[in-house]
């Protein structure tokens, strides 16, 4: 069935979201691009192939679209917030710098009471190259929907703010392209903070009553303070992928802020529509809140295919919850909430309207379940630089609403499988990345794929069975 025409956005002014004249509108999430200043071509031959079969009326981008660790952003790399740009940087940084011929520039003050030299650096230089590199990425991985006319928000993630500029100076670069639909922070009731807004969807006749809304959540970065950690950051330099949060007091949460906003943008959007009721609302984030682990059911440790928990939910191994997770559901992964639970998943349901909350961050997951009234799903990674699942999994998250019940969507994934073909065009770095071992609880996850064990128990028998063979041609020779 062929849709009725959408309302394009002009370069110069952001034109209301509205539902088409078909009562249709349509969303896709795209997680976890975490891409440098050269974003991988396959990552935006992904972007572009579900452009062209989803013809999306808005693009949600839920965070870690900067690689902030990749060695472009080796010069101004911020461990956590509160560092010296470029001060701590990590060990893989430096071997993937050193191998790709980047040398790293160490900022320097100049003499005000001596003319300018060349050859000094200041931190001002080196951060004026960052922004520029981070917009070049902008530029690579927004140019589909720029050339398609969608328009596209952003809420940030863990790693987009390491490259060493914030989330309200990104805030500010994204705002220069068009379509963008973030709003500046405290223009409205609607825009709190960099990541934290809401945009309404008007109805379809034309009349401005808000039919849906689209929030975005800032779910913040790391907990904790750096300096308060250092004495474990050489466990940090020596693997930080494994140890990503060793130094820390686990991932960050939204701010109180955000969450006590949660009812406030429903009481205005209530208010605007004259009706005092909430309206229906779908809500997008970064990192998931812990009531992602209540979409499980824990097993014993032997279960195929189970995960093990992280942080609070260490020790435990967990499937996927069948009777509350919908068909198609994936766990490739443990869910990377942070320690604390800081009521924003109760504070959505005492609001009422909000009826579904999803998440990128884990980039293995992209299953959906359905827990005390409210939507709790994923989508995976849609970038080619980053850890994730096989290549054919890899993709982004199409959202089918209907005006008269956005509440009733349908959603499935766009997958590089299903749009491209089933190998990307580094099939064996996406391998590595699939089966990237980092600690004991990645090699047990491992072993519980049955295909890994059935190969690492193929191959033990076949290694024990050479050396027993080896053995007995010995002992025979010795004999003669």
């Amino acid at each position: 069935m062929t849709r009725s025409p959408k309302t394009q956005q002009s370069p110069t002014a952001r034109t209301p979201l509205r539902f088409r004249r078909d009562g249709s509108f349509r969303i896709l999430q795209m997680a976890d691009i975490q891409d440098g200043p050269n974003v991988k071509p396959d990552t935006i031959r992904m972007i572009e192939a579900a452009i062209k079969a989803a013809d999306p009326d808005l693009i949600v981008f839920t965070g870690d679209q900067i690689r902030g660790y990749d060695p472009a952003y080796i010069d101004t790399f911020l461990r956590r917030r509160g560092e010296n740009p470029g001060a701590k940087v990590r060990l893989v940084t430096e071997v993937e710098a050193k191998l790709q011929g980047i040398k790293r520039r160490i900022a320097a003050r100049r003499n005000p009471d001596l003319p300018p030299s060349e050859d000094v650096v200041t931190l001002d230089d080196l951060l004026d190259d960052t922004r520029q590199k981070v917009r070049d990425t902008f530029s690579a991985f927004l140019s589909p929907a720029i050339k398609a006319g969608v328009p596209f928000a952003a809420t940030y993630g863990n790693h987009d703010f390491q490259c060493g500029i914030l989330a309200d100076e990104q805030d500010d670069i994204y705002r220069e392209y068009p379509g963008c639909m973030n709003p500046a922070p405290g223009t409205s009731e609607l825009a709190i903070e960099p990541g934290t807004f809401a945009l309404p969807i008007e109805s379809s006749d034309g009349s401005g009553r808000v039919a849906m809304s689209v929030t975005l959540v800032n779910s913040g970065d790391y907990a904790g303070k750096p300096e308060e950690n250092d004495a474990q950051y050489p466990r940090y330099v020596a693997n930080s992928r494994g140890l990503d949060l060793a130094d820390s007091d686990g991932y960050g949460t939204p701010s109180d802020k955000a969450v006590a906003w949660l009812g406030d943008v429903q009481r205005s959007l209530a208010t605007r529509n004259g009706d005092g009721k909430p309206v229906p609302t779908i809500a997008f984030q970064h990192i998931p809140p812990q009531e992602f682990y209540d979409c499980l059911k824990e097993v014993p440790a032997w279960t195929p295919n189970a995960v093990e928990g992280a942080r609070n939910y260490a020790g435990h191994c967990y499937v996927l919850n069948h009777e509350v997770c919908r068909p198609g559901s994936r766990l490739g992964e443990a869910i990377g909430c942070a320690d604390d639970n800081v009521g924003e998943v109760d504070a959505m349901r005492r609001a009422g309207g909000y009826f579904a909350l999803f998440c990128g961050h884990d980039h293995k997951n992209s299953f959906v379940g359905h827990v005390d009234g409210i939507d709790l799903g994923y989508a995976p990674t849609c970038g080619f630089e980053c850890y994730g699942p096989k290549s054919r999994y890899r993709g982004v998250r199409l959202f089918e609403f209907r005006e008269d019940a956005p509440q009733l969507y349908v959603t499935r994934m766009l997958t590089w499988g299903e749009l491209v073909g089933r190998y990307s065009g580094n099939e064996l770095r996406v391998f590595f990345e699939d089966h990237c071992v980092t600690g004991a609880v990645s090699l047990r996850n491992e072993l519980r794929r049955p295909q890994v064990f059935a190969g690492v128990a193929i191959g033990t028998t076949a290694a024990f069975a050479a050396i027993v063979h080896a053995a007995v041609r010995q002992v025979r020779q010795v004999k003669r």
